[in-house]
């Protein structure tokens, strides 16, 4: 029997002197302080000093999170139980001194108060671990097998993608620190459960917190996305699959890959099985189970393997994200689960956000992959960046046509993504942005210069290549000017939020950015009318729009900075509303090529 697996199973029966392997002990004691207390040790140690490193971010969040801020007490200890010397010698790493030391034994603990998707969480209705968080390792030994003792009320139930053992404590095993990096978990007695199949494939799905799951639907709908996605890629990366669902009493939205398991931060408990929070629940769900295959195993070449101690630079976020935000939608839609109409509506919030961000002209897709370490996640300076989510989705998409288009509707995406997951993720290596490229060009028998350089490597405007795919498929992007008169005429958009008007986005040129108008600016007063901002939004729209096209007289306040500027509304000329239409005139080969684009992918795959 191989080692690996003989340690799984029986590793009680294995002197600790036949391998090496690290070893984590979590417990609490007050929950409501929030700290956990975490032991990590390391066995037949033979060197003068050994390196303890906590992870500086998390895969699946491309930032430092710097999760050292949330550690209290640290200290070492050889196996007779005494202190050991050590120095700090980064922000997230010690060197302890191990001369004459078999084991080292690190004592610390982690506060734990923040709940999304990826944080870690204690209170007295669960312990929630990310692991990535808050386990250490050996740098040296990150590869070896790693074991998690986890002391809980005797009522808990651990929901998560790992190997479990119960004994006199509940053990999960993983083939090293990776592994255990990717293996969040959430340990309740008030967790709610259920199964599916699809495939041979176990499918589990936990809620925590307050809902009242309708499992009669969640399994119908899952089941059809899951058996679409399992057709396309024709395996799966492990052989059961954890849906890890945190649902709190308000709004929020979140969700995080990993190879056996997601985590999905869905709010508020009361409307999660009714109208556009149950989509939101399907369209994330749908997103992060194609992620098991794009990213966590189909890798950037940079990021294989992952290094936790500092930022894992790579271009190819339009493809780790930006596909996968293409398919976690369009799979939906293919699969059934979302009609024409929902699908669009989604697809359309995309296009509005690429047309509303003039960042397309600044910065390109490729280029906003690489600074997601810089400030990816925060909207950051006006009009600097792009989104490898929405404009990497609509990338993906003129992409997908591209492909079906050039080889007569024989080929597509789909063949890439299984291309790359045959021929790199399989055999244990990553792929590089010429990878992609050649790939794509594979499929299409066609050169993809055009479009990779000028438009995933440029910073430019999207709508006409938008528009030419769009066409493929017999349909047309169509312009609205929006129904707000300050966003059409005046050329702001505002937050309404918490009793304040504030300015959020300048149309470039517009007459509000001529007049000095920033981003940041509260509206106080139009005219003689005080603006007031309450839970239905603001009367500002309002009475912009009954003054129309006659000068208007705006109090703001800029940083405390209290001033007037006089504004001449320019009528229909600023942001407009994006929405796609099927043409009426569509011709059969239109009709056609969508019908194989939305209905079955596989009449593709037959015709090859």
């Amino acid at each position: 029997m191989n080692l690996t697996i003989f340690c799984k199973l029986a590793p009680e029966l294995l002197p600790k002197d036949l391998f090496l392997f690290m070893k984590y002990i979590v417990s609490y004691v007050n929950p409501h302080h929030h700290y956990i207390d975490i032991e990590f040790i390391l066995y037949n140690l033979n060197q003068d000093e050994v390196l303890i490193q906590l992870p500086a971010w998390r895969p699946g969040r491309y930032e430092l999170g710097n999760f050292a801020k949330n550690v209290q007490k640290w200290e070492p200890f050889d196996e007779n139980g005494i202190a050991l010397k050590f120095e700090k010698i980064t922000k997230d790493c010690w060197k302890v001194e191990t001369k004459g030391v078999s084991t080292v034994h690190i004592k610390y603990n982690y506060f734990a108060f923040e709940i999304n998707a990826g944080s870690t969480f204690l209170d007295a209705a669960q312990l929630y671990m990310n692991p990535v968080n808050c386990c250490m390792y050996n740098p040296e030994r990150i590869n070896e097998l790693c074991e998690m003792e986890l002391h809980l009320p005797a009522d808990y139930r651990v929901a998560c993608g790992a190997k479990q053992k119960k004994g006199n404590a509940l053990t999960l095993y993983f083939e090293n620190f990776h592994e255990l990096a990717d293996s969040p978990f959430i340990a309740s007695n008030s967790i709610q459960h259920t199964k599916i199949s699809c495939k041979d494939i176990e499918f589990h799905f936990w809620f925590q917190g307050e809902c009242k799951p309708n499992w009669k639907m969640l399994s119908s709908d899952f089941t059809k996305f899951i058996n679409e996605q399992l057709e396309m890629m024709q395996s799966f990366p492990c052989d059961a699959y954890h849906f890890l669902f945190q649902i709190l009493p308000a709004k929020i939205y979140h969700g995080v890959e990993h190879t056996t398991s997601t985590v999905i931060a869905l709010g508020p408990g009361y409307n999660l099985m009714k109208g556009s929070l149950y989509e939101d629940l399907l369209g994330v769900s749908c997103h992060e189970l194609f992620h098991a295959w794009n990213i966590k195993t189909i890798r950037p070449v940079e990021m294989y393997p992952y290094d936790y101690t500092k930022e894992n630079y790579s271009k190819l976020g339009y493809v780790c994200e930006g596909v996968t935000t293409y398919y976690g939608d369009y799979l939906l839609f293919r699969s059934g689960v979302f009609n024409e109409q929902q699908y669009f509506q989604t697809f359309e919030e995309r296009l509005q956000k690429h047309f509303d961000n003039f960042g397309r002209f600044n910065l390109s897709v490729a280029d906003s992959s690489f600074d997601t370490w810089l400030d990816g996640y925060v909207p950051g300076v006006p009009n600097r960046k792009t989104s490898i989510y929405d404009e990497g989705c609509l990338l993906a998409f003129i992409t997908d046509v591209f492909i079906r288009k050039s080889s007569g509707n024989k080929k597509s995406l789909d063949d890439v993504m299984f291309y790359l997951c045959t021929e790199f993720a399989l055999k244990g290596k990553g792929y590089s942005e010429n990878d992609y490229k050649r790939a794509v060009e594979c499929f299409a028998n066609k050169s993809f210069e055009s479009l990779f350089f000028g438009y995933i490597y440029s910073a430019v405007d999207y709508e006409s290549v938008l528009k030419d795919a769009l066409n493929y498929l017999g349909l047309n992007l169509v312009f609205y000017f929006s129904t707000k008169f300050h966003e059409r005429s005046l050329g702001i958009k505002l937050s309404e939020a918490n009793g304040v008007c504030k300015v959020i986005s300048v149309y470039p040129d517009s007459v509000a950015d001529k007049a000095g108008i920033s981003i940041n600016d509260e509206i106080l007063v139009l005219n003689t009318i005080q603006i007031k901002a309450d839970s239905s939004g603001t009367n500002f729209s309002e009475w912009t729009n009954y003054f129309g096209d006659s000068k208007q007289l705006l109090t703001i306040a800029t940083n405390g900075i209290v001033k007037q500027i006089l504004i001449q509304p320019k009528v229909d000329s600023y942001y407009k509303t994006v929405r796609i239409q099927k043409q009426n005139a569509a011709n059969e080969n239109q009709k056609s090529n969508y019908e194989l684009w939305s209905k079955n992918n596989f009449l593709i795959k037959t015709q090859k």
